[in-house]
């Protein structure tokens, strides 16, 4: 067989063990490990043809991220070596948004001219329609199964289609959207794991499906405010999700991670496997509760408790940071009296919020039942998510790999790559716009109108208007 190894002939003398002594090794070298021989081992067929650069949409796309504490609106198209590129962007601070949710219709609908106005400026191109993420109306993941007789004859299309439409109405609740029905595999009979059952001949299909719906009523508050703001929505896409798409490369998804975004007034955590999305989950707290608890303990005001914990917040303690001492503007002084604090309290005031949404994280996992199933990584992004520390910290409550995720194979975002996890969602957002919806077979996804001459007619018009 050729997995025994042929022993190799005695010698006549034994050799004589070296003293501990003596070094074997040169200084400063390692033993290199020795693989088998070529000849003993069967090797894996021919690897296939790699595929080639991931077929884009044709035209330019507008998607908007409406957080907690800012707002994102990238301009861009899919280039043909398969990366993004941003021709333009806005970026500036939310209004009238609160954990993800509209508060205030005015404000909002302000911030979004000026972020979307800033954007189309940047690109020189006006907008009308608009791929938006989803963090309110408290969304919710779900799992189906949806059953269809076929009769033993071949699956068709129309089929899928109608399984799936079953699947719909299955999981319609009153007072919910939905947002997302993605199917993520199917059955004949009692073969499993199909991905494609079209051609299958079998008696009855049965389809996994996976949906995601929120709040109607906070779903139309959102059209609305966007309409206002002579925008028309024509995907809504989960924040978790969008982030997925931009972090994680294809074996991630596949051999299954878990996305855990961090956003300002919200933490959306987004579970894949077998390249499919199998569950999500919003809890309402973020990085801005940590710089409230900051401004509380310290009595400062919310701006100056923001720069403290981006410039010197920690998630760990460590033995230096009781000797550093930082200045600090308490509410009601003036800026010439400034006091001490010292690097120790301000940790302290951080730490126990970012353990709190970790654990939450590791409970809301266990509760859909992803927490002991697997060790698969978890990647952490979004803007709270660049605090120092933060890693070491996930990696010990969620017990498992964590690495931090940024948008891949995108050029052009407001920021470095260094801090480019804050728009792992505009990211993602741009990829599905652009065509990355296609690989999850979204049965609430329509196809994007491309731009043609009368819309490019509009644009001319309404630009001289």
């Amino acid at each position: 067989m050729n997995d025994l190894v042929e022993a190799d002939p005695p010698t006549s003398k034994r050799r004589r063990r070296p003293s501990r002594s003596r070094a074997l090794i040169p200084v400063g070298k390692e033993r290199q490990p020795q693989g088998r021989a070529d000849s003993d081992i069967l090797s894996l067929p021919p690897a296939d043809e790699p595929n080639g650069p991931r077929g884009w949409r044709t035209g330019i796309f507008g998607v908007l991220d409406i957080g907690s504490t800012k707002m994102t609106c990238l301009i861009g198209r899919g280039e043909a070596d398969g990366s993004l590129r941003v021709l333009g962007y806005g970026w500036r601070r939310s209004r009238g948004i609160r954990n993800g949710a509209i508060v205030d219709l005015r404000e909002a609908e302000q911030a979004i001219r000026a972020t979307v106005g800033q954007a189309e400026e940047a690109a020189d191109r006006r907008l009308d329609d608009i791929t938006v993420n989803l963090s309110c109306g408290q969304p919710e993941s779900r799992l189906f199964n949806a059953r269809m007789p076929i009769g033993g004859r071949e699956v068709m299309e129309s089929d899928m289609d109608r399984v799936v439409a079953e699947g719909q109405a299955r999981a319609y609740t009153e007072g919910r959207t939905v947002i997302h029905t993605l199917p993520i595999g199917y059955a004949v009979d009692e073969t499993t794991g199909i991905v494609d059952p079209r051609g299958q001949v079998c008696e009855q299909l049965i389809a996994r499906l996976h949906v995601v719906d929120a709040g109607t009523t906070a779903v139309r508050t959102l059209d609305s405010v966007l309409m206002h703001a002579e925008l028309k929505m024509t995907n809504l896409v989960s924040s978790p999700f969008a982030s997925g798409l931009s972090v994680l490369d294809e074996d991630e998804r596949e051999l299954g991670a878990t996305v855990v975004e961090m956003g300002g007034g919200t933490t959306s955590l987004a579970v894949f496997g077998e390249g499919m999305l199998l569950h999500t989950a919003h809890l309402p707290v973020g990085g801005l509760h940590v710089t409230r608890d900051l401004a509380g303990m310290l009595s400062t005001s919310l701006e100056n408790a923001e720069r403290l914990k981006t410039m010197f917040g920690s998630a760990e303690l460590s033995s230096e940071d009781g000797g550093d001492m930082l200045p600090l503007q308490m509410i009601g002084e003036d800026a010439a009296s400034l006091t001490k604090v010292s690097r120790a309290r301000l940790v302290s005031a951080i730490r126990p919020r970012v353990e709190e949404t970790l654990e939450l994280v590791r409970d809301r996992l266990d509760t859909a039942g992803f927490g002991r199933t697997g060790r698969e990584r978890v990647v952490l992004t979004g803007g709270a998510s660049l605090l120092e520390g933060i890693g070491p910290m996930a990696a010990r409550i969620l017990d498992r790999p964590i690495r931090l995720g940024r948008p891949l194979n995108i050029s052009g975002l407001p920021e470095g790559a260094a801090a480019s996890a804050g728009f792992s969602t505009a990211s993602g957002l741009l990829a599905w716009a652009a065509g990355a919806d296609r690989n999850f077979h979204d049965a609430d996804s329509p196809e994007p109108r491309s731009n043609g001459i009368l819309k490019r007619l509009v644009h001319f018009i309404r630009g001289r208007v």
